[in-house]
């Protein structure tokens, strides 16, 4: 009985086993890989003296792929020619760098990967993986540290290069545009903070440069800079922040355009404001001519009425620089210009902006008595026009009332443009909410210094200025009516008192004007009362 039994066991359990092994099943896959490359050895090895070789070959634990190199190495000092580094589209378990460049004597090179080393399966960055060797007999071990801020905006931009030029007998204040420098070193895409390593004894100036060329050297018609207006002297304990800028550009006039068979663009870099306009052609006693400033472009538009002619010759004079320019503008054949009339609000009317009417062509002249403003009752509404020609604008002077519909018309000839040409009929259809559909918010600003005059924004996310009060003196900021949405507050320290933020420049050793931002994004709802306190700091 007992063998029988032992026998009837033994069978179920083959059978078991048999089905197990017949059982189909779907592999796991293991967990995912998330280990980074594993640097081996490197040859020549890592902190070499004495280095003379022209490759190096970094050794890795798995196969590994270069990912955006020629935007995250960073080689401290700059080479002239950017090393050829392989493999470039495939895998390896090595990474080779060629210099091509002849190596300054006595210094110590940094090559930084920045997260350009990653795994070939799930590509897994080798964080900042960095290369040191020295042509000299030592390896230099000094560092400086530091952050990086934008001068305006609340988020700096990616990729900031922080580079130290040595003050010797060669250096001046143009350097930076002519010569790489001694050190540099990248925030990359992910940090604001840096670290210059491997430095010696000595004395520097700083800079951050925003290096759309990537070239190593400030061009001021592309690049954002900062500078540290005191000399670096390493050894340093001392930590620094660099502030980043965009210059105003330098007075130039580049070449005008015929760009309607009435009209010539005068477009220029810098300050215009006293730029004169004038032709040396003789124009016939018939040809009228007028020029207006474009708006929100540093562009002059010069209008002449229609007369043949084959080129017309101008001088472009700045009375404050003590420039001038002459330029000749030939005929080609190309349309005129015609009036387009249009709103700065469309449908939903602000209670903060005043509604106006711009044209594209400077206006002479309006008959107010051809246009009617109506309510939803059909009621006429008493409104003021003006016409603005500076802003070459209609401007709407009328009691704005919540919970309304208007009805703006203007029949033709209403409006009379410097051709002569009128408008035909045009209908505005306005209306505004309720003051229950927007949010209030006030501002109090606690500050320990005297920092008047302010300049108040709120702007929303990326930056954009919604509302701004202008203060000398302390006050309670109050933005009403804000439509639902997510705000940021500026605060601009206005420093020369004129009104608006101004930007540095490095050569006159001007920094820019200070702007702090509120710490938090406020989130304004309907039928909102919302009270802030900012405290400056100094």
């Amino acid at each position: 009985m007992f063998k029988r039994l032992f026998v009837y066991i033994f069978f179920f359990f083959i059978v078991t086993a048999l089905m197990q092994c017949a059982r189909r099943g779907r592999p796991t896959g293991g967990p995912k890989d998330v280990t980074a490359p594993v640097w081996l050895q490197a040859e020549p090895e890592n902190m070499t003296i004495n280095f003379k070789a022209t490759k190096i070959r970094l050794y890795f634990d798995e196969l590994v792929k270069l990912k955006d190199v020629q935007e995250q190495l960073i080689v401290s000092p700059p080479l002239k020619y950017l090393p050829d580094i392989t493999p470039q589209g495939g895998a390896n378990k090595f990474i080779e760098i060629k210099i091509k460049d002849t190596l300054q004597e006595n210094t110590t090179y940094t090559l930084n990967f920045g997260q350009s080393i990653v795994d070939n399966n799930e590509g897994n960055p080798n964080s900042f993986l960095t290369y040191v060797f020295s042509t000299g007999s030592y390896i230099d071990s000094l560092e400086v540290r530091g952050a990086v801020k934008d001068a305006f905006n609340k988020k700096v931009d990616e990729f900031i290069s922080v580079m130290l030029y040595e003050i010797d007998s060669a250096y001046t204040d143009s350097t930076i545009y002519k010569k790489p420098p001694n050190y540099i070193t990248n925030t990359l895409d992910s940090a604001v903070i840096f670290t210059l390593s491997n430095l010696k004894e000595g004395k520097y100036a700083m800079f951050g440069l925003k290096d759309e060329s990537k070239n190593n050297m400030f061009d001021q018609n592309t690049d954002k800079i900062a500078f540290i207006q005191d000399t670096i002297s390493l050894p340093t304990d001392s930590t620094y922040l660099l502030t980043m800028f965009k210059e105003v550009q330098d007075y130039k006039i580049p070449v005008p355009k015929l760009a309607a068979s009435n009209k010539i663009i005068f477009g220029y870099y810098g300050d215009g404001k006293d730029i004169e306009i004038s032709t040396l052609s003789v124009l016939p006693d018939t040809v009228k001519t007028r020029i207006t400033k474009e708006q929100d472009k540093d562009t002059l538009n010069y209008w002449f009425t229609p007369f043949e002619m084959d080129s017309l010759i101008f001088t472009i004079k700045n009375e404050t620089l003590k420039v001038i320019d002459t330029f000749t503008v030939k005929k080609r054949k190309i349309g005129p210009d015609s009036l387009v009339l249009s709103a700065n609000q469309r449908s939903s009317l602000s209670f903060n902006e005043p509604f106006n009417i711009q044209a594209n062509i400077p206006l002479v002249q309006i008959d107010s008595t051809k246009m009617s403003l109506i309510n939803k009752d059909s009621t006429a509404v008493d409104f003021k026009v003006s016409l603005d020609g500076i802003g070459n604008k209609l401007d709407f002077d009328f009691s704005v009332e919540p919970s309304e519909v208007y009805q703006l018309s203007i029949f033709p000839e209403a409006i009379t443009d410097f051709f002569g040409n009128v408008n035909d009929t045009l209908n505005f259809g306005l209306r505004t909410k309720s003051y229950a559909d927007y949010g209030n918010l006030s501002l109090t600003i606690i500050s320990a210094i005297d920092s008047y005059p302010l300049i108040v924004q709120l702007t929303d996310e990326k930056g954009k200025t919604e509302q701004e009060i202008y203060a000398k003196e302390p006050q309670i900021f109050e933005f009403n009516n804000i439509d639902p949405s997510k705000y940021l507050i500026r605060v601009i320290f206005d420093a020369n008192g004129n009104g608006q933020w101004d930007t540095g420049n490095y050569l006159k050793k001007i920094q820019p004007e200070k702007v702090s931002y509120y710490p938090g994004v406020i989130e304004m709802r309907a039928n909102w009362e919302f009270p802030v306190t900012f405290t400056l700091l100094d």
